[in-house]
């Protein structure tokens, strides 16, 4: 029971950071835009947050953690977003370059220390993350886990139930048609590549600071943005199924870990089954040809309003 119980908590961990990505992109797919760089995203939004934490401990008489959370947060979002529109494809080396110089800073690689900051984020639920099994299964995760949840759910509800989230969808359907509804097409193409490019930084954010506890390792995050890739196209581009894809391939990313006498090859074909999954998913989806089951009409295609 409690190897069950650990597998668990580690693939909804490993999940998390994956969901950040997801949610990320599909809001950025949505408008019709198509950005492959999550994985940079990732990686800035990681670093930002960790070197605002740094400093702010650094130079802070009697840092707070609470402090320390907020300012991260607000560091790892626009400079993710920012990399959203301009830098996503220099974003792992962006990273790798300023996690090493930090590292220098603090001692050595590997000695980065933002332990208040740190804490405060994989601070667990009073009381909740107690109670046996339950509380170890939902209640004894940080922050970060829980809000991944709440921006799901609020995505969710703003794709479907407000006016701007119908606009949006419109966008990425025909945003010729939509502009001659009069919907401002380019601003929300914008609003939703920034504000995309800033949930999947928090991923970056979750890894350094919940998983990892505060540190930062270069190529650390390994390809955990290309799964939040795979699992926008599992999710058929729906927040909620976003949720529990991420669980699954969080399981299955680290399955080779509870099989006893696995090779290093067919550890390497473990690690693929969120891979396959997807082509899966994609292939049966393809042949179903529902509407709702498909990508925005308009992905990856450029708009020029004089083309009407």
């Amino acid at each position: 029971m409690s190897v069950l119980i650990t597998f668990i908590q580690k693939a909804i961990m490993q999940g998390i950071c994956m969901l950040f990505g997801a949610d990320g992109e599909i809001l950025t797919e949505k408008s019709g835009n198509l950005n492959l760089g999550v994985p940079g995203m990732m990686y800035m939004g990681g670093i930002a947050g960790l070197m605002a934490a740094f400093y702010y401990e650094k130079l802070a008489a009697h840092p707070n953690g609470l402090v320390g959370m907020i300012l991260s947060l607000l560091a790892a979002f626009l400079m993710a977003a920012f990399a959203g529109l301009a830098l996503t494809t220099f974003g792992v080396g962006f990273g790798n370059f300023f996690g090493g110089s930090l590292s220098t800073l603090a001692g050595g690689v590997g000695q980065i220390s933002v332990a208040i900051t740190g804490d405060a984020y994989r601070a667990k639920i009073p009381l909740l993350s107690k109670i046996p099994v339950i509380g170890d299964i939902f209640f004894n995760y940080g922050f970060l886990t829980y809000f991944a949840i709440i921006i799901t759910l609020l995505m969710a509800f703003f794709l479907k139930r407000t006016r701007w989230g119908l606009n949006l969808n419109a966008v990425g359907e025909s945003p010729a048609t939509a502009d001659a509804a009069g919907i401002n097409v380019t601003l929300y193409k914008y609003l939703a590549t920034v504000i995309g490019g800033g949930i999947a930084g928090l991923g970056g954010l979750y890894f350094v600071m919940e998983y990892s506890g505060g540190t930062w390792t270069n190529n650390g995050f390994g390809d955990r943005g290309w799964l939040a890739i795979a699992l926008v196209i599992f999710a058929l581009w729906k927040p909620i199924n976003a949720i529990w894809g991420s669980f699954l391939f969080g399981g299955l990313y680290i399955l080779y870990l509870y099989i006893p006498g696995l090779g290093r090859s067919m550890q390497e074909i473990f690690k693929m089954l969120p891979y396959l999954v997807t082509i899966i998913v994609l292939i049966i989806t393809s042949l179903r040809k529902k509407k709702e089951q498909q990508p925005p009409e308009s992905l990856g295609l450029a708009y020029f309003r004089e083309d009407r």
